[in-house]
């Protein structure tokens, strides 16, 4: 009998799912390791690889019957992950379900309410969480929930809150993700994302739109260049990847660990290439140069906005200047630029979406990634937009970031404006000779995905003949 199944969930609506992108759930597989280092069996079943749906991934879970089942959830994917949970409880009563992840986090009470098959919320990390349920949870029923930090619970007809977890602070003492537990060669990606891992937790910036400083905490919490690169040799010696892509918020915060960590690739000789992101304020060449020596190819900015307004509305704080010389030195040294930007900012006007748009054009990255805002739970634009009565919708499937869930009427825009902008945004940036030349090795696959996926319902969905001109 397995200890604990988690399930990571069918994701659709999202840019990746059109491109074919399908990754590792690297969160269930730290949880996973958790599980293992404490002697507790576990198995993963990711339906997001897989597409099998609800009934096939119960009927393989009442298989494997297992004492807990475990499953993760964002805003876009809550609705079915809280399926899954159903369909799993009326094969396997007695299990314990279990959900975590930025969603459930943020509104745990409501996540309890919405689905009575589900027992227990994760509130924040869950290593150390996941571990505890499972050691005091039998199948008589719930033991002493009420001690486990960071859980939201029901006990009979009642939701209870346990205290606050504190945040790991030691992220060395965690063991890499149980890679073992998933099926590297049945991801249709590219090495760097079966690749993919963290080297840091926690944000100490505010953006309005984002929550990742809100779960993950306002610390900057590292691990140390020795683990860092210890974890890369495990990727290219145990696993043949050789491209690698840090998913921290900000890798380059600490310019110093950063620059260790390069030290470390350099002394052990390992030959890889890897991806960062970084903001435009905490970059400098010397750092670029060294890390680009050492196999950085591509840095991700999130440059958001073309409008200093905007920049200044959305708590950003960065400067328009500041993207364009951090883009510069990019490109001086020779790594590659991606650079997401934001549309439909609360507030924001058609001419300063205009705007993002052609700032985007004139800095040049490599690649560049549009969304509308989206309010998630948990960010401080969501519960300001709420207050105000301004949310379109809390149909959580549809916080996709490429679907309008704002009431745009009440602000003096409109939804299909918006969509229309995003559209546009794609178009113009993608769709330029100077591009085309370029990076003619890579377009007809982008292009060819993203209207697939994408631009091509938005836009002939409703669209007059002549689309093409009605976007400029």
């Amino acid at each position: 009998m397995t200890d604990v199944l988690l399930i990571n969930p069918l994701d659709r609506g999202h840019v990746k799912t059109g491109l074919g992108i399908k990754v590792p759930p690297l969160n269930l597989m730290y949880i996973a390791a958790a599980l293992e280092e404490a002697s507790i069996s576990v198995k993963i079943i990711d339906d997001d690889l897989y597409q099998v749906g609800f009934d096939k991934v119960a009927s393989l879970a009442s298989k494997i019957d297992p004492m807990v089942v475990g499953i993760t959830a964002t805003t876009a994917t809550i609705k079915n992950a809280l399926k899954y949970i159903k369909k799993v409880k009326e094969v396997i009563p007695n299990a314990l379900t279990v959900i975590g992840g930025p969603h459930p986090t943020f509104m745990p009470i409501e996540t309890l309410k919405t689905e009575k098959a589900l027992d227990t919320v994760v509130i924040g990390e869950g290593e150390k969480t996941i571990v505890e349920l499972a050691e005091k949870y039998g199948n008589k029923g719930l033991k002493n929930f009420n001690q486990i930090k960071g859980i939201a619970y029901k006990d009979n007809a009642k939701i209870k809150l346990t205290s606050n977890r504190d945040l790991i602070e030691n992220l060395d003492d965690l063991p890499f993700p149980a890679r073992h537990l998933i099926p590297f060669k049945d991801y249709k990606t590219s090495k760097g994302q079966a690749g993919g891992m963290i080297t840091s937790r926690g944000c100490v910036f505010s953006c309005n739109y984002c929550s990742s400083s809100l779960i993950m905490g306002k610390k900057f919490r590292t691990r140390s260049s020795k683990n860092v690169a210890d974890e890369m040799e495990e990727l290219v010696y145990k696993y043949g990847v050789y491209e690698i892509a840090f998913l921290d918020d900000i890798f380059m915060l600490n310019k110093q660990r950063a620059m260790e960590i390069a030290g470390e690739i350099r002394s052990r000789g390992l030959d890889l290439n890897f991806i960062a992101s970084s903001r435009v304020d905490t970059v400098n060449k010397d750092l670029l140069e060294s890390l680009k020596k050492t196999g950085l190819t591509t840095l991700y900015y999130g440059i958001e906005s073309g409008s200093q307004r905007v920049l200044d509305t959305m708590g950003k704080g960065i400067t328009l200047k500041q993207a364009e010389d951090a883009i510069k030195v990019t490109k001086d040294v020779d790594i590659d630029v991606m650079g997401s930007f934001i549309l439909g900012y609360p507030g924001e006007t058609s001419k300063e979406m205009d705007q993002t748009i052609d700032f985007a054009i004139k800095l040049d990255p490599d690649y560049s990634q549009f969304s509308i805002l989206t309010p998630f739970p948990g960010t401080p634009i969501y519960y300001e937009l709420k207050k105000g009565g301004l949310l379109s919708t809390e149909d959580w499937s549809k916080y996709t970031v490429l679907d309008s869930v704002i009431d745009y009427e009440k602000l003096g825009l409109s939804k299909k404006l918006v969509e229309r902008k995003l559209a546009k945004a794609y178009v113009k940036f993608y769709i330029r000779p100077s591009y085309l030349i370029k990076h003619r090795n890579i377009f007809k696959t982008i292009i060819e995905t993203l209207f697939r996926s994408y631009l091509m319902p938005k836009l002939m969905g409703n669209a007059p003949e002549g689309w093409y001109h009605s976007l400029n």
